[in-house]
């Protein structure tokens, strides 16, 4: 309601005075002028820029006008033609303030937080709106006969019916370019323009809230014509608009507000002029409150009358505001209407009084009963704002206390609560009167204000305001007639306030008798109680006296004398009184914080003793000097006969009247904050600082503990069922067991320098898991009250922290978005899993990020990004569906981001998600799709939220508030609210058996749930959850394996360097459909874009193109010798007859020398890479192949090569799999390798020397083509073609220059065509039969994919820079031609590469881009007649198979696309859209995508990324599982375990990788981020037992830590920075218990792993680094040493020592020194080959040395002798070595990528090949049977085949 000053209206431009400009602003072109119709001053306000052209008021945006008024009138006139802009400021009861924004600029209504858009429609004259181009043109500049307009805005209902906020008053408004402006008015009257002042009398208006327009807020009319033909009133919202809230306040009493003129309104015809442009109105401006999936269901329709504009209704001012759930959004709002000026007629839309009453009468019957829901049974907690408020009742059997913004009032015996709510912020001060009838307490915070309750109803008699800005202390007098108040005001001065409370109880009100400031501190003030005039007070350094007399107060101090700057904090009155003394003859003690206790005497203000109190000595023995520090008095009370205090050193004490002796005392944990002796002096009440309340039962000396409490805000809770107790975290550090019957403490838990911010129990097991800010995980076991496990995969703030129903499973995540799965079979939980950047990060403090449903199945949680909600499997963690939030509004003009979410109960299968736009969305789990939403939930967001366990009931938690919804949304008010909270809660959740709801934030609170169960109500209809749920639960755990699968997990270290990827689970046994597979799911919405992958590893391609690189290209198209001819579709094609004829080909066994004859066509030379990824580059690498090469007789070979870990990723397409035949392969270096999927055996095709750079297999899967650079010496690369049946080399082929881009079979395998690089730009077309070529065409630009035609083995297409290229085969007899049809890509596209391709159904033909574009072609027109855009990068592989496709990209995107209805859009040619492509679902790998293979419905597949992974694909079951890993980058060290089942590997990528060599994959992984793994060791056989708890690697780094990993807990247990500068060898001791680690600088530092400890730092070898550590056993006195271990260290400098060492006494001698002579300068080397030494096991007391010399050669060299014994000539400069255990084997790497095996002594010689780079490491296994070597990436395992 307006301020009196502002009725009945208010001219704001004459009350602001605008034509002064003083109050406010103008900028730009504004004028005053005189307008010759309106006959005054008009203001222009003109400009093309409407922000530069405004009239502003108030003057500056700090002031606000203040204007309450409900009704704006804007009388304005747009200017023709023109655009114009009106802002209106307006503030909310909720101190929010919102812009509301006209504008013919706005073309649609956009709504946020705090803006409103309108599109103003401007009215034409009459007649002008014939047509529905006429209408359209309503949008946009006023016409030019616009008139004048009277504008009326109903502020209040435009912030309920739009925003849900309440209007408090017009803050500024501002009129922009360009328009005319007459007035601005307000008022809460509605002013009708079309009544005069005798017809509003006659028709009694006034009293029906409606008037005529004032005198200067009119229009002029002409005698004898109306006011609507001449001007335009428009009203907004429209008068049908009622929205039934209670915040508006009546204006008129009685029915005549909301009355109507006309008692029959008489129908009238609407013009279509009219219709239209209500019609349109409605469309742009009705609020959209419900999503467009959601019908609009109708239960009746009110009867609509019209009337004329000679009556017109009376607009309602009282409620027009309306529930959103209960508002259409149709263009035909039931109850809205617009009025609009067209010939002189209104038009009102009214419903009738009977159908108003009768909607009234259902709602309240159709509500969620039974009303209220909730009851507040139980709060713990105490304070908040002060812990030194808690009183007894008069009647000694209860105690109030305040808890935050509720009192408590406790009954000591039955522990029963009641409760006070009211306030809104905590409670400061508490204070009764004499009888305890009358309780006031004061609300803390700016809006300070104290409450006065009826104690015995708990009925509020009133409630004022106290002008404090922090009231802190309240007394009351015995009477209850006046209150009394301190605090500090505006200006932080003390303020003393005296109210006169004597009416209260009688209805009156509570006046201030007298207020006082003082500079004086004030800490207790209290009101004698025998004289209600008078007050005490004391605090620092005063003790004051005081008096309310004539209305003033004042104070007098007390001469305190030495004892003047004491800290006084509390005081109080002598009790009792003798006949014989006046009332105010009293003693008055007063405490203080030095332990002095002054004895005041009130009458003659004076201090009259002064006592000390000290720590006693011994007990009731006080010490009487007064030396050292006192007791720190807090609190003081007195009785008839002894005296309380409460110390700061936690005691209660009692103490006589003389405090000559402590009677009784109890000790606390924390400081008393205050006492109170019960009225029978029979029990003292104590508080203390940390939250507990108690007292001491004198009589009994029992202390009985009341409430203890968080110290701080609770954070959050778990229940459990089976043992009734509830688990509590808080900002206090602690954690807190509940016994949820008595709600009493069990257990506390404190954690000293971490917050714990997570809880959880176990379903099953009495365990309790908690998560901190640290990043840990921690689980207890009740039971035994002791730490079970700590879990470090974290490192920042746990956000979510759960169990699984059935308790399988544990799961957690953090700030930084990283996911974690533990199995929980056993008591002590261990990690399967961890993901990174898979949760949203900064999430918030909410504690429930992470959800199960009920059946354990699935897990849900917000992320990756906000906006994104992921559900996953919840025992593998494998993804199944992603839904985007942000775009299920679509009517939302800003992203709506997820808050929370929660799974109903498993028969429904839905999903609830929380979001920032106060919604809930109920998704459908198994599919994404959304069901239906429910908004607003909550004012601000929904911090909380769960379903009860028969899916009934709602619960949200926000607002400081917690709802209870019926789910199904069933009523007219679907939902209860409950208040109590005065922080946010955190956390709300029903008890597990349904009959409390528990929410917690500022404390803790239990609430009876009081609906009836679900088989008494009539409308139940979800079964019980845990029947329906058993039974699948038991099925999916029967499908699991939980100890195979915690073998095959990543595992890493707790620290940054501990990450580890989803893309590192290795795939099952066989590649199939698991028995406990997912749901199906039909929809994964896409990722957001530029949203982190969810794997940790950076996979930074470095495949990107030279800039520029597409400009040259391009200029090759103009070489008049190329033989591709661009032409138009009329043209003919032109003929391209290629002149080889002769055979190109040669089997294995023909000379590799022999002649080719052949002629190419001239082709435009151009060495610069294309822009483009698809194209291969080989790996840059400095070895040669080998001139001599010894090949072991067939038969006689000393190994065979058993297994290869790796992948090439470097390769394109370098992956083939038949899924008719099984027939899979793939290549690693030089190596293919065939594997059988089903057992995981391997073959390996050897025969290439260089890098294969892709695969073709023939449709019949009987051939495989393979193609690799050129070997050093020839001038052609190699395509090798073999049968797959026996796997032999049927055929080499050699005509390409430099690399092999692709291949590809015809249909009919007839034909192969391979394609050059962008270096050899030449196609190539062979004979199948005979492999001889066929044909070879030079192409002036480079092309990237070649593919034939499905349908035809005549037609084939290739992609390149910019064009399609369609190639058709034409034989004839022997002859072959071959035409060519060059097409550029669509001009839409820009300058692209189209860089992939693949056929379609019926002649389609898809293209990718290097933009991310998919081009859709027609083969029969060759023509592309649609395109759009799939990806953010560019997609360098395609898959189609029936009706979808695969894309594959360098986002590390694979996506699957639906393409069914492409073909109808083949007709419409160019005009197709891309509409009819639906993305279906999305799978984010670890690199790029180089290859793939898919069965023919694309189902299922096989896709290869530049990581150096091969993922099997199920988009049946969404699941990515890993096939085949290996290193991205070099390997820098392998290593054998002891029992030699698993082999280690570490590389340049920071990883150390356990394999099992078995079935050679992946078993676990050590991720370090950032630095590069040098070396390793595995730990060997411990001298007493070897089991599977002392499987240990160790590890050096680049930074030179080291880290030593356990296998079998798969955790890192230490880490150590011994060195420097970076490791380059390590090494175990023979017994495990010392390692040795040698850096580049060449200090060699011995360990301990037991203590990590440096032992020794051995600097023989400073300066240059060690490249070898390596250690043996020895006899005792063996070399005439003592110690059993002989060690040796080798540098770059070709120096070795030899050691003797006995760990045990801490001896390390040093035994011999060797250098190796070497010539001055190498020649012909690029680098020094490494210095490798080794101990020799056959020959004992010998080492071998192999490096840099004068000789390549191997020596023997004898430790005995001192003296090398024997050499052994070698081919080139060795690279690795290794010396079998077992046999009298030497294995030796050399840089000309051959591996040599010497037998010894005879020296015989074998060597193998495989590597296509330097073997720069080879290790024998323990056994001798054994051995890995590694080329860059690849590791090969070798077999011995004989002894």
């Amino acid at each position: 309601m307006a301020a009196a000053w502002q009725r009945p209206y208010l001219n704001i431009f004459k009350h602001f005075r605008v034509e002064e400009w003083k109050r406010s602003a103008r900028e730009g072109d504004v004028a005053a002028l005189t307008d010759a119709r309106l006959k005054g001053t008009v203001y222009r306000i003109r400009g093309s820029i409407p922000a530069s052209n405004y009239l502003q008021l108030p003057r500056t945006g700090t002031q606000s006008l203040g204007l309450a008024g409900r009704y704006l009138y804007l009388l304005f006139r747009p200017m023709p033609r023109k655009h114009f802009v009106i802002h209106l400021d307006v503030a909310t009861q909720e101190n929010q303030v919102v812009r509301i924004s006209f504008s013919t600029l706005f073309k649609e209504f956009k709504s946020t937080a705090t803006w409103l858009q309108f599109p103003f429609l401007c009215g034409a004259a009459e007649g002008s709106l014939g047509d529905g181009a006429a209408r359209r043109d309503l949008m946009g500049a006023a016409p030019a006969d616009v008139r004048w307009t009277c504008l009326v805005l109903d502020l209040p209902s435009i912030l309920s019916l739009y925003l849900s906020r309440r209007y408090s008053h017009l803050k500024s408004v501002k009129l922009c370019s360009n328009l005319l402006v007459k007035n601005l008015c307000t008022s809460d009257l509605v002013f009708d323009p079309g009544v005069t002042f005798s017809e509003a009398r006659r028709a009694d208006l006034a009293c029906r809230g409606v008037a005529p327009m004032p005198r200067e807020m009119a229009f002029p009319v002409p005698r004898g014509q109306k006011w609507h033909d001449l001007y335009d009133y428009i009203r907004f919202p429209s008068e049908g608009s009622k929205l039934s809230y209670d915040s508006i306040q009546k204006i008129c009493p009685g029915p005549a507000a909301g009355g109507q003129v006309s008692k029959d309104p008489q129908p009238v015809t609407l013009t279509k002029a009219v219709r239209d442009r209500l019609s349109l109105i409605h469309q742009i401006t009705s609020p959209k409150a419900m999503p467009r999936r959601r019908p609009v269901i109708t239960r009746s329709i009110p009867e609509v009358h019209l009337t004329a504009p000679g009556s017109p209704a009376a607009v309602p001012a009282g409620d027009q505001e309306l529930e959103k759930t209960q508002r259409p959004h149709s263009a035909g709002d039931i109850g809205q209407s617009a009025a609009v000026g067209d010939g002189g007629i209104h038009v009102y839309a009214h419903q009738r009084s009977e159908r108003t009453i009768r909607a009234t009468h259902t709602g309240s019957e159709e509500r969620l009963l039974p009303d209220p829901i909730l009851k507040l049974r139980m709060i713990i907690g105490f304070g908040g704002c002060s812990t030194k408020w808690a009183l007894w009742t008069r009647n000694n059997a209860a105690v109030v206390y305040p808890c935050h913004a509720v009192i408590v009032t406790l009954q000591i015996q039955t522990g029963e609560q009641r409760f006070f709510i009211g306030h809104t912020d905590k409670v400061s001060a508490l204070a009764f009167n004499g009888n305890s009838t009358l309780l006031a307490s004061a609300q803390a915070g700016p809006l300070s204000v104290v409450r006065l309750w009826d104690f015995p109803t708990g009925t509020c008699l009133s409630v004022f305001k106290t002008h404090v800005r922090s009231l802190l202390s309240l007394s009351f007098s015995y009477s209850g007639a006046v209150l009394c108040g301190v605090g500090k005001d505006g200006h932080g001065k003390t303020l003393v306030v005296v109210w006169n409370a004597a009416q209260v109880t009688r209805g009156g009100e509570v006046a201030v008798l007298a207020k006082a400031h003082t500079d004086v501190d004030i800490q207790a003030l209290k009101i004698a109680f025998f004289d209600d005039t008078r007050m005490v007070s004391c605090g620092r350094d005063n003790i004051r006296l005081w008096r309310v007399r004539s209305g003033a107060l004042r104070s007098c101090p007390i001469n305190l004398g030495e004892y003047h700057s004491l800290e006084f904090t509390d005081l109080a009155f002598e009790e009792g009184h003798a006949a014989e003394r006046e009332p105010e003859d009293r003693m008055l003690f007063v405490c203080s914080k030095s332990g002095h206790v002054l004895e005041v005497d009130y009458k003659n203000v004076c201090v009259r003793t002064v006592r000390r109190l000290l720590p006693a000595e011994s007990r009731g023995c006080p010490r009487q000097d007064k030396a050292g520090p006192g007791i720190a008095i807090n609190s003081i009370s007195f009785s008839s006969t002894f005296c309380a205090t409460g110390s700061e050193d936690g005691y209660l004490r009692l103490w006589p009247l003389d405090f000559s002796a402590v009677v009784l005392e109890a000790e606390h944990e924390a400081p008393v904050s205050s006492v109170c002796i019960s009225p029978d002096s029979r029990k003292v009440l104590c508080t203390t600082a940390a939250g507990n309340v108690g007292y001491l039962d004198i009589q009994s000396q029992g202390y009985n503990t009341l409430m203890r409490s968080h110290e701080d805000s609770v954070l959050a809770f778990s229940v459990e069922g089976i043992w009734k107790q509830m688990a509590t975290v808080s900002q206090d550090n602690t954690i807190r067991v509940w016994d949820l019957a008595s709600m009493q403490q069990l257990y506390d838990f404190t954690a000293a320098d971490e917050m714990p911010c997570a809880v959880a129990f176990h379903p099953t097991q009495h365990v309790l898991a908690c998560g901190f800010d640290s990043g840990m995980v921690r689980t207890f076991s009740l039971a035994a009250s002791d730490l079970l496990v700590e879990h470090k995969q974290h490192r920042t703030v746990i956000t979510g922290l759960t169990f699984s129903p059935d308790g399988n499973f544990m799961f957690s995540c953090c700030l930084q978005g990283t996911l974690a799965l533990y199995s929980c079979m056993a008591q002590k939980s261990h990690v399967l899993r961890v993901l990174g950047n898979v949760v949203v990060r900064d999430a918030g403090s909410g504690p429930d990020a992470l959800v199960v449903s009920g059946d354990s199945r699935l897990l849900a949680f917000v992320g990756p990004s906000k906006y994104v909600v992921t559900v996953m499997e919840a025992c593998s963690l494998d993804e199944l569906l992603r839904v985007d939030i942000s775009i299920l509004d679509l009517n939302s003009t800003a992203l709506d981001s997820a808050v929370r979410v929660c799974f109903a109960p498993a028969p429904r299968g839905e999903l609830l998600v929380s979001t920032s736009s106060n919604k809930i969305l109920v998704l459908d789990a198994k599919t994404g799709r959304l069901v239906r939403e429910v908004s607003p939930v909550h004012k601000l967001s929904c911090s909380s939220l769960a379903l009860s366990k028969d899916g009934r009931y709602l619960l949200t938690a926000g607002d400081k508030v917690i709802k209870v919804w019926d789910y199904r949304m069933r009523f007219a008010v679907n939902f209860q609210v409950y208040i109590g909270h005065s922080e946010p809660v955190r956390q709300v959740a029903f008890t597990p058996d349904q009959r409390h709801v528990i929410s917690v934030g500022d404390a803790i609170f239990l609430w009876d749930f009081l609906a009836l169960p679900a088989e008494r109500s009539p409308r139940a209809e979800a079964p019980s959850s845990e029947s329906a749920l058993l039974p699948g639960a038991g099925q999916r755990r029967s499908g699991f394996s939980c100890v195979g699968r915690s073998w095959r997990n990543d595992l890493g270290e707790g620290s940054s360097e501990k990450l580890k990827d989803a893309s590192e689970t290795p795939r099952q046994t066989v590649p199939l459909p698991l028995l406990s597979s997912p749901p199906c799911l039909d929809v994964s919405s896409v990722h957001q874009a530029g949203c982190q992958s969810i794997f940790s590893e950076s996979d930074k391609e470095e495949e990107a193109g030279l800039p520029g690189s597409s400009r040259m290209v391009a200029n090759g198209d103009k070489d008049a010798t190329v033989r591709v001819v661009e032409s138009v579709r009329s043209e003919e094609l032109l003929v391209v007859r290629p002149k080889v004829g002769r055979e190109s080909s040669r089997s294995p066994g023909e000379s590799a020398n022999e002649p080719r004859k052949e002629t190419k066509s001239p082709k435009s030379q151009c060495s610069v890479r294309p822009d483009s990824y698809r194209h291969f580059t080989p790996r840059f690498k400095a070895s040669v192949l080998p001139q001599n090469f010894l090949s072991p007789p067939a038969g006689s070979e000393f190994f065979k090569l058993k297994g290869v870990i790796g992948y090439n990723g470097n390769g394109r397409g370098n992956m083939v799999w038949n899924p008719d035949t099984g027939f899979f392969a793939y290549t690693c270096g030089c190596v293919i390798v065939v594997e059988d999927l089903h057992s995981g055996s391997q073959n390996h095709w050897l025969g290439h020397t260089e890098e294969i750079s892709t695969l073709a297999l023939s449709h019949d899967a009987q051939v495989l083509a393979s193609a690799s650079g050129k070997r050093s010496g020839d001038s052609h690369c190699q395509i090798r073609i073999w049968n797959v049946q026996d796997g032999v080399c049927t055929a080499s082929l050699f005509h390409h220059e430099t690399q092999v881009q692709a291949m590809a079979f015809s249909r009919d395998d007839r034909f192969l065509v391979t394609l050059g690089d962008y270096s050899d730009q030449t196609i190539a077309l062979w004979n199948t039969y005979t492999y001889k070529l066929i044909s070879s065409t030079c192409i002036s630009e480079p092309v990237h994919d070649v593919a034939f035609s499905p349908f035809s083995h005549r037609d084939l297409a290739c992609v390149g820079k910019g064009a399609m290229m369609f190639w058709l085969l034409e034989q004839q007899g022997a002859d072959v031609n071959l035409k060519v049809h060059r097409v550029p890509a669509p001009d839409v596209l820009g300058p692209v590469e189209l860089t992939s391709l693949c056929y379609g159904d019926d002649g389609l033909l898809y293209s990718g881009t290097n933009s991310g574009q998919i081009c859709l072609w027609d083969t029969e027109t060759n023509c592309c007649f649609m395109t759009w855009e799939a990806d953010e990068g560019e997609i360098g592989v395609l898959v189609c198979g029936r009706d979808r496709l695969v894309s594959g990209s360098n986002t590390k995107r694979i996506r699957l696309w639906a393409v069914a209805a492409v073909q109808e859009l083949r007709l419409k040619g160019a005009d197709a859209r891309s509409s009819s492509v639906l993305l279906e679902h999305e799978i984010t790998l670890d690199g790029t995508i180089v290859s793939a293979a898919f069965d023919d419905s694309l189902e299922m597949g096989i896709v290869g990324t530049t990581a150096g992974t091969l993922w099997y694909i199920n988009w049946t079951e969404s699941t990515s599982i890993r096939l085949i890993s290996g290193h991205k980058n070099k390997v820098t060290e392998v290593c054998f375990s002891p029992d030699e089942t698993h082999c280690a590997t570490c590389g340049e990528d920071g990883s150390v990788r356990i394999w099992s060599l078995g079935s050679m994959e992946l078993v676990v992984q050590f991720q370090v981020l950032n630095q590069s793994c040098q070396c390793l060791a595995w730990k060997p056989h411990p001298v007493v037992a070897w089991g599977a708890e002392s499987q240990h690697v160790v590890a050096g780094y680049s930074d030179g830590t080291i880290r030593v990993f356990s296998i079998s807990r798969t955790e890192m247990e230490l880490k150590m920075h011994p060195h420097a500068v970076a490791l380059t060898a390590i090494a175990y001791s023979t017994d495990g218990e010392m390692i040795l680690s040698g850096g580049k600088d060449g200090l060699v530092v011995v360990s301990s792993p037991r203590t990590g400890m440096t032992i020794h730092i051995l600097a023989e070898h400073k300066g240059s680094p060690i490249t070898v550590l390596q250690c043996t056993r020895k006899q005792y006195r063996d070399f005439g040493v003592e110690g059993g271990e002989l060690w040796l260290a080798t540098s770059l400098d070709r120096r070795v020592s030899v050691w003797a060492s006995d760990w045990l006494k801490d001896k390390c001698e040093l035994l011999d020194w060797l250098s190796f002579p070497a010539p001055a300068g190498p020649e012909g080397l690029g680098s020094l080959p490494p210095s490798l030494a080794a101990f020799c096991p056959w020959e004992p007391g010998t080492l071998v040395y192999v490096g840099f010399g004068m000789q390549k050669e191997a020596l023997f060299y004898s430790l005995r002798k001192k003296q090398v014994v024997e050499k052994i000539s070698l081919p080139y400069f060795a690279t690795s070595l290794s010396l079998s255990p077992a046999a009298r084997f030497m294995a030796v790497g050399f840089s000309e990528q051959l591996l040599r095996l010497l037998r010894c002594p005879s020296s015989e010689a074998q060597d193998y090949a495989g590597h296509d780079d330097t073997v720069h490491l080879c290790r024998f296994a323990p056994s001798g049977r054994r051995l890995l070597t590694a080329s860059h990436s690849a590791v090969l395992l070798w077999e011995l085949t004989a002894s």
